[in-house]
């Protein structure tokens, strides 16, 4: 009996289907649930699936490669040489087999050695500390596409109110059309309101899906082709101060640290290129057997730097710690700078939001109120809720954009700080 009640269904189900001219993949994708995901959920999936960091943890394995490159011992050499000799003395002509063996073993400088590790470590340091800022700005990226998202959200939500006043207004003029009251071209206008209004909400539910697919590439497409996003713009309490800020320690943060190992690697590869002007020691050892003679041979190679002492590796290296202090230095001074702007930027939309919700946007929504009132009543024209509508609306847009500006401000100010207010 269960079976034949869920056939029933089902039959019916297809049935109201085809009745309506939906399909039955269509009806069943429209039952499917849109997921939802905030921003924390967001920056999880770009954290774990975001090529950067991927890309990032390479470089890490990369520079452990060379911290084991730069510890290993060079490899013995084993020579093995063998022949058929004869003695050219017709009295005995006698014929043997000459065997030669030989063991060398370069021994490096202990002083180019040390300083090739203190170079690779440092190198391992700057990659690991390079994942914290690959980390950090790919957070701050997430976070303007999801704020940029939500700017759009809001865009269409406003447009969505403005064609359903738009579309009211529309009806009731006509309504007087047809009564006598008003005259002809007053529908006219209507009906171009209501085109540009349809208009407008057309090109803003496009921007939106732009933005959905730009945010789900920086989660490598973990979130899909149809998602929702939740949340809402960030504000502050307490006001910025952007001198105190710009005075902040900044020596953690992952751009300056990261900088910081690139010069202590490039001063270690200066040490190293000075410490090769001292050659490297070969000592071998061997076995001989020939005719007529049997011996155990030793002794010492050294190259001797005659012609050539490094003078060239040592100046590439010393330009390059030259190249990496003033990177370090210039990467100090724009984060200085961006510090203080990102927090004047945050102080002056904090304002502009201020102003807006003090005000304006009640303002605003009263006097379009009014004017849609008045002209239900006949006490006022179309073109009086049409600039009210425009009004409305563009103080609305105005204060979703400082809204925005201001998260936006935050985001940049939290990376050029190292991480989160």
């Amino acid at each position: 009996m269960p079976a034949r009640i869920l056939n029933c269904v089902v039959l019916m189900a297809v049935m109201a289907a085809g009745a309506s001219g939906m399909s039955i993949p269509s009806l069943v994708q429209a039952k499917e649930p849109i997921p939802t995901f905030d921003l924390d959920h967001i920056i999880g999936l770009a954290l774990e699936r975001n090529p950067i960091i991927a890309g990032a943890q390479g470089v890490i394995a990369q520079n452990e490669g060379k911290q084991i490159e730069a510890g290993a011992y060079p490899n013995p050499t084993i020579t093995v040489q063998t022949s058929d000799a004869a003695l050219r003395d017709p009295s005995i002509g006698r014929r043997m087999a000459e065997r030669n063996m030989t063991l060398s073993q370069p021994l490096e400088w202990p002083g180019k050695r040390t300083a090739r590790q203190d170079a690779a470590d440092a190198g391992l340091a700057g990659a690991t500390v390079g994942l914290e800022e690959s980390k950090l700005n790919l957070i701050a990226e997430v976070k303007t596409a999801f704020y940029d998202l939500l700017l759009a959200e809001r865009t269409v939500d406003l447009l969505q109110q403005n064609l359903e006043i738009v579309q009211e207004v529309a009806r009731i003029v006509k309504a007087r059309v047809r009564s006598g009251e008003g005259p002809q071209f007053e529908a006219v206008k209507a009906d171009v309101e209501v085109l540009k209004a349809k208009q407008e909400m057309t090109k803003a539910k496009n921007a939106v899906r732009v933005k959905l697919v730009g945010l789900d590439t920086l989660t490598a497409g973990a979130l899909g082709a149809r998602y929702r996003v939740q949340g809402d713009f960030r504000s502050i309490r307490d006001r910025l101060d952007p001198e105190q800020m710009a005075s902040r320690d900044l020596s953690q943060h992952p751009t300056l640290k990261r900088q910081g190992k690139l010069v202590e690697q490039a001063e270690f590869t200066v040490s190293k290129e000075r410490q090769s002007r001292m050659p490297d020691v070969t000592l071998f050892g061997g076995y001989a057997r020939e005719v007529g003679r049997e011996a155990v041979v030793a002794g010492l190679s050294v190259p001797t730097p005659l012609w050539y002492r490094q003078q060239g590796h040592i100046a590439t290296a010393l330009g390059t710690q030259r190249k990496e202090e003033a990177e370090l230095v210039r990467a100090r001074n724009d984060l200085t700078r961006a510090i203080n702007q990102h927090a004047r930027e945050a102080e002056t939309a904090q304002d502009q939001i201020l102003v807006y919700e003090e005000g304006l946007l009640k303002q605003a929504q009263e006097a379009l109120r009014i004017a849609q009132l008045s002209f239900r009543q006949g006490a006022s024209s179309l073109l009086d809720v049409l600039d009210a509508q425009r009004v409305q609306r563009q103080i609305t847009v105005d204060y979703n954009l400082a809204r925005f500006e201001l998260s936006l401000a935050l985001t940049r100010f939290e990376r050029a700080l190292g991480g989160p207010l």
